[in-house]
């Protein structure tokens, strides 16, 4: 018998109305030369995945408020207890929805300020990369990088002790800034809460984000600054034990 090493192996939910999800499969398949696995959200085999992807787009019961009627999945069961286990999640924009519905993240996201719908590359300021290295420990604190953001509902609020708290425990890791870092409101796509455009759970381990990272991963659509939370993701689990022993397969 011999033991060899396969790549990381993602799964990426699927919602009814989810459309983002082949962009995260082709980035992680064809950039990447991992393994990705799409799971229609009635399942609840996540297939023995290294990470989880919430993918964008819409979901089920999104116009009684998004991500409500999703989190409800059966896939969200086994996504909680992935995560629960240390797994790393990302959830990008409507998969950000959800992860706050489901408890996943505090706050909620609601209707953008200005009620209009906001399709744009987005300057973002990293903070505290560490407190979210699975998704950006390859990140510097302070560095701003460029996004693409789709969204109607993406105004992140919570109420100021959740604020305050976030703060405190460094758990804010992305806001919406100039190209010079400056959080602003003329900088603010959507009028979110302090600038908030990405957070991530107590563990470190669930990250959720409005932007698209899946969007900025090849040059030719514009930018790969979202290659680079793949990349961590990948420096991420090579440093962790549980994990190379979960992508050692037999041949």
């Amino acid at each position: 018998m011999t033991v060899v090493a396969r790549g990381p192996r993602v799964t990426v939910a699927v919602f009814p109305g989810t459309w983002s999800e082949r962009d995260f499969a082709h980035i992680i398949e064809s950039e990447l030369g991992w393994e990705a696995r799409l799971v229609w959200h009635t399942d609840d085999d996540l297939g023995a995945p290294d990470a989880v992807v919430l993918p964008g787009g819409f979901a089920h019961g999104d116009h009684l408020r998004t991500g409500a009627i999703a989190r409800f999945s059966p896939v969200m069961r086994s996504v909680e207890a992935f995560a629960a286990a240390g797994g790393p999640v990302i959830g990008s924009c409507n998969g950000f929805q959800v992860l706050t519905e489901a408890g996943m993240l505090p706050g909620a996201l609601l209707r953008n300020d200005h009620l209009e719908f906001r399709c744009d590359w987005q300057s973002l300021r990293v903070e505290h990369p560490g407190a979210a290295a699975a998704w950006l420990g390859d990140l510097a604190d302070g560095e701003v990088i460029s996004l693409p953001i789709s969204h109607g509902e993406g105004r992140y609020v919570a109420d100021e002790a959740t604020l305050d708290m976030l703060e405190r425990d460094a758990r804010i890791v992305l806001r919406y800034a100039d190209a010079d870092g400056r959080v602003t409101d003329e900088a603010n796509p959507n009028g979110s809460e302090r600038g908030i455009a990405g957070i991530v759970n107590e563990r470190g381990n669930v990250l959720g984000l409005m932007p698209h990272p899946e969007r900025a991963s090849e040059a030719e659509m514009g930018g790969t600054d979202g290659l680079r939370l793949f990349r961590s993701l990948e420096r991420w689990l090579q440093e962790q034990p549980a994990g190379a022993e979960r992508r050692l397969s037999s041949g």
